[in-house]
């Protein structure tokens, strides 16, 4: 059989397959031996990092893939759609029609892996620890608005929030609600290292080299009682030091599956390949990058210069040369797929750039030219491509003659803590939605609690705006209010959206359920991953 690339299409954000990958179907893994997924995601334990694989401190892909596959949650989304559906939870709902009292009754005999039973109480302890260590660069602002907990029996959580909110089953599917075990961890802080106590459909081993992890090794967990049927008894995922050598060891069939981060030329070539062994599956994504900015630091104070940088800077160009087209130009931070979504930055800034436009917002305001700015980006994050894009952007900014731009490149144990210490005036992010509304790419960049910690703040938009739409439970409902919050973005510019990604998964001709490998949050799911024939 050929190699051929699946192009899946979307429903409602999440991946909806109507092809499907070569090979056999459900439960054929099971005898197969591990199914090994390659990656060039990096854990290591630091001061910034101390506890990688624990629910109140992880807030990235690379980790929040691992918390997917260990912790259970209440309620966990399902292939297709947006309504999440029972995982740890019997039933889930809300209890009033305010949206604000959200009752959830658990199965009965769960436990976690090390045999403890797993009740209410363990709920409760769970969300609350999240809340209580806030850890820095975290999850907790997905329940700033939990106002308490309350465990009327050892089967049944009542969650009181503060302010109607439509979206909280979403938030307690993400890993932020992962629950563990109030008898092994501190209710006060993080579990460093890499153990793991959980109750979700595997168990976990941490193999280190060289100061990381080299390899994670994912076991059935024999206690597992949820809704998802895994398709093969152990999963492993090495990590490479580039992608490079990930792809090498997938058609040397070292590695079954790869995934994060391949690089738009790899993507590219295998898409081309006669090779029969391996497929790559493309499938539409969620991703979206962007540039923040720092509305403090003197080179950008002045929203003129952010609103300067949106008329020059060409999206098209960036995907086009940097990216191979594996990406497509964002006018918002609401990618498309998601509802509510509008290009809302070039209403306001057209999609062709234009110099002279720029320099007119600049003359208005009495902003001397060239504006020297540093653009900031992370080496070994979001692939090897970011350099090049970058160097894109400064060519591009550059030629307006209106910029003087130099870049850096950071590492990202680095990148991340400096950037939320506001050391840097304008840096390049990705964002990966923890659920698939509109809410999870307005909301957290805004208000005091915003994972970005910048110091930008509007009142509409976290005072009226964002309550409001919480309201809906019909989501579509909300639409004007987060078109409203979109133009608002657009025109003070405090991030500036680039690209939303694609979703690629490159894997050998004999794994199966490849279609189903990724979330809407380009997460992957091992229990999804089989061998075939």
């Amino acid at each position: 059989m050929n190699r051929k690339t699946l192009v899946l299409p979307t429903v409602a954000g999440l991946l909806a397959p109507v092809l499907v990958a070569c090979g056999g179907s459900g439960g054929a893994g099971k005898d197969g031996g591990a199914i090994v997924i390659g990656s060039t995601d990096r854990f290591e334990l630091s001061k910034d990092t101390p506890a990688p694989f624990d629910p109140a401190e992880v807030y990235d892909i690379a980790g929040l893939t691992v918390l997917r596959s260990t912790f259970q949650t209440l309620l966990r989304l399902p292939r297709s759609g947006t309504t999440p559906v029972p995982d740890a939870a019997e039933k889930c709902g809300f209890a009033d029609r305010k949206n604000e009292q959200f009752r959830c009754t658990m199965r009965e005999g769960l436990k976690f892996s090390n045999g403890h039973d797993l009740t209410a109480k363990d709920v409760k302890f769970s969300i609350d620890r999240v809340r209580n260590i806030n850890f820095k660069n975290g999850p907790a602002s997905l329940f700033d608005n939990v106002d308490r907990v309350e465990t009327p029996s050892d089967s049944e959580v009542v969650f009181h929030l503060k302010t109607p909110d439509a979206t909280f089953a979403q938030k307690i599917s993400t890993p932020a609600g992962g629950i563990v075990d109030s008898e092994v961890y501190d209710p006060k802080k993080v579990r460093e290292g890499y153990d793991i106590v959980g109750s979700g459909p595997y168990t976990l081993k941490a193999e280190e080299a060289d100061g990381r992890v080299a390899k994670v090794v994912f076991s059935k967990n024999p206690n597992y009682k949820g809704g998802l049927k895994l398709q093969n008894n152990k999963a492993e995922m090495r990590f490479f030091e580039s992608s490079t050598s990930m792809e090498k060891a997938l058609k040397a069939g070292d590695i079954d599956v790869m995934n994060r981060s391949m690089s738009p030329e790899q993507i590219t070539r295998l898409r081309a390949s006669t090779s029969k062994d391996i497929n790559i599956v493309e499938s539409p994504g969620q991703e979206i990058s962007f540039l923040a900015f720092n509305t403090n630091d003197p080179s950008v104070k002045n929203k003129a210069v952010r609103q300067a940088m949106a008329q020059v800077i060409d999206r098209q160009a960036l995907t086009r040369d940097d990216y191979g087209r594996t990406t497509t130009p964002l006018y918002s931070l609401v990618p498309s797929g998601i509802t509510s979504h509008q290009n809302s930055f070039s209403n306001k800034y057209g999609t062709t750039p234009s110099v002279d436009k720029a320099r007119s917002i600049l003359q208005a305001a009495n902003i001397t030219t060239p504006v020297p700015i540093t653009l900031t980006y992370t080496t070994d994050h979001y692939g090897e491509a970011t350099a090049k894009e970058f160097k894109g952007l400064q060519d591009q900014l550059n030629g307006s003659k209106l910029f003087d731009v130099k870049i850096q490149g950071v590492e990202w144990s680095k990148f991340r803590p400096a950037s939320i210490n506001g050391e840097y005036s304008v840096y390049g992010m990705g964002w990966f939605p923890d659920f698939p509304d509109p809410d999870n790419f307005i909301a957290p960049f805004f208000g005091e609690g915003n994972f970005l910690k910048s110091p930008y703040r509007n009142k509409k938009i976290t005072d009226k705006l964002i309550p409001e739409t919480r309201e809906e439970r019909r989501r579509d409902e909300a639409a004007t209010l987060f078109q409203q919050a979109q133009d608002i973005v657009a025109d003070d510019v405090p991030i500036l959206p680039l690209w939303q990604g694609k979703q690629y998964v490159a894997a050998r001709e004999n794994i199966t359920g490849v279609e189903w490998a990724l979330n809407s949050s380009s997460q992957i799911q091992p229990w999804e991953l089989g061998h075939g024939v």
